[in-house]
């Protein structure tokens, strides 16, 4: 049984001030293998200013000499082991309870290992997150006790990954194929040439799906 380290509250950055987030719909970057909090934050410019935006550390060191914290260990006997996924999941829900309580929704954008975190705690509480962004990653396999939950709400999801990409197993590319269509609406794009990155055309979908999802929620406060 895995347990999960906490996140560090001060390796958060945000993307406005505290007086100027609360009440926003939230987005947390979740960067990959090797990368912290900063990586994913570039993208700020690329995203609709509604958001309050928080990039988020993962809680684990590399083996020595990758730089950068992972988010769970893909070395050794413990390669992507779901146990572990799970456990940064739970510390990413943790993370939530103490710092977005303030956020009316939770959307979550993952690169690569962050994706593969993004879409394990958005099956572990189907309710918290309003979305998910997976680009370059994964749904973790194996079933969790409210799978069937998360299937009967289908929030969005956008999965964009590259025809290039040698990083993610071909068994876990075919594995999310199958799995997310029967659990999300899903949307995305596979990139002829891309490999184990993010390109402009795929970071203008990005925006159109997160402009959607704006969309909608203003939508769904009118007619309430």
């Amino acid at each position: 049984m895995s347990t999960h380290t906490p996140l560090d509250a001060d390796a958060v950055l945000w993307s406005a001030d505290a007086g100027d987030r609360d009440g926003r719909p939230l987005l947390v970057l979740l960067h990959g293998y090797g990368a912290d909090e900063r990586d994913l934050f570039g993208l700020v410019p690329y995203l609709p200013p509604e958001f309050a935006v928080a990039a988020v550390r993962a809680p684990l060191a590399p083996p020595f000499p990758a730089p950068g914290y992972s988010w769970y260990p893909i070395e050794g006997l413990e390669t992507r082991d779901p146990a572990h996924i799970t456990a940064a999941a739970r510390g990413l829900i943790e993370w939530t309870d103490a710092a977005a309580a303030a956020h009316r929704t939770i959307g979550l954008l993952g690169f690569s290992q962050g994706a593969a975190v993004a879409l394990q705690a958005m099956r572990l509480e189907p309710a918290r997150f309003a979305f998910a962004v997976n680009l370059s990653g994964y749904v973790t396999p194996g079933d969790l006790p409210r799978d069937s939950e998360l299937a009967d709400r289908r929030p969005p999801v956008f999965w964009g990954r590259g025809t290039n990409d040698d990083v993610i197993p071909a068994f876990l590319v075919a594995h999310t194929t199958e799995w997310l269509p029967g659990h999300v609406e899903l949307s995305g794009r596979v990139y002829p040439g891309l490999t184990h990155s993010v390109s402009e055309q795929e970071l203008a979908d990005v925006r159109v799906f997160l402009d959607k999802q704006l969309a909608q929620e203003d939508g769904a406060s009118a007619s309430v």
